[in-house]
């Protein structure tokens, strides 16, 4: 977002997004130079099934790894006072950075999430027959134009002259919408290697999703108020959290949340002195326009 690479792909994307990020997620650029080191903590290393079970992951991060890898980013970006107060491991910093990622992923990535996830898709499948068809060195030497297979080395162009030595471990292979002509990777050298490369995608897929927002169709299906309310249970949140949202009172919140749990739509749980929602499969898959990633969950 804060570069100019791929106006075709990105441009209308990037626009939009800067008009309607709240400045609780604009503060993420501190954690996030344009080019170098971004904390791996902010990038979960699991398989996670939602956004909502990755940020849990993120929140729950052990303070001295927070510390450490801000410690690393210091020589990328100058500290600021919010950066030295996640350091710190301060509650208040924390939150705010949950606050953070929620809000980004709600005005940046949510809109766009079935056209991102169409593209990851396709590129999976393709790598998935290449390696059927013809081995995994038709699978490595076809991930990008940038990355070649010399076996038993994968040479990437663009990475610092460092040789990465796997051990046994494996690396993990990760398709990106928003990963822009170089490859990257995981800086810890103690996590599991994963290597990013660029998915490719058809420029202006990404406009032309802004242009058919869901959320004209998801209002017009189920209201304004109870779609707003849906959309903004994405990741999960407490009735509070809804009420601030949504611009409506604790009880309309309540209620809207009783409404679609009633539906099958979200699940409420208490968590200490708060009540949480989450959305259900069934709601992620309305909210998402109808892909189910496990039918059989449903049963």
């Amino acid at each position: 977002m804060q570069g100019r690479e791929g106006p075709a792909h990105y441009g209308t994307w990037r626009e939009r997004a800067r008009r309607m990020l709240p400045r609780s997620a604009v503060r993420l650029l501190e954690l996030t130079p344009t080019h170098g080191y971004s904390p791996d903590f902010l990038t979960p290393n699991d398989h996670m099934p939602d956004f909502g079970t990755g940020l849990e992951q993120v929140m729950s991060t052990p303070r001295p790894r927070v510390r450490h890898e801000l410690e690393v980013l210091s020589g990328w970006r100058p500290r600021t006072t919010w950066t030295r107060e996640l350091g710190s491991g301060r509650g208040v910093a924390m939150k705010g950075l949950g606050h953070a990622l929620h809000a980004y992923h709600q005005h940046a990535i949510e809109p766009y999430w079935a056209s991102i996830r169409s593209l990851v898709r396709a590129d999976h499948q393709q790598q998935v027959s290449n390696m059927s068809v013809a081995g995994v060195d038709a699978l490595l030497g076809n991930l990008h134009p940038s990355i070649r297979w010399n076996s038993p080395v994968l040479e990437i162009d663009g990475f610092a002259d460092k040789d990465v030595h796997l051990d046994g471990r494996g690396v993990r292979l990760q398709p990106s919408v928003f990963c822009w002509n170089t490859p990257t990777k995981l800086y810890d050298p103690e996590l599991q290697p994963v290597l990013v490369y660029p998915v490719q995608h058809t420029p202006g897929l990404l406009r032309r999703l802004s242009a058919e927002h869901r959320s004209q169709p998801l209002a017009a299906l189920l209201g304004t108020t109870r779609a707003a309310a849906l959309e903004s249970i994405a990741g999960g949140c407490t009735t509070t959290q809804l009420a601030e949202r949504c611009q409506i009172s604790l009880a309309g919140a309540s209620r809207q949340a009783g409404i679609l749990r009633d539906a099958g739509l979200v699940t409420t749980r208490r968590a200490g002195q708060a009540v949480r929602h989450d959305l259900t499969l069934l709601g992620k898959a309305v909210l998402s326009g109808g892909f189910i990633q496990d039918p059989e969950r449903l049963n």
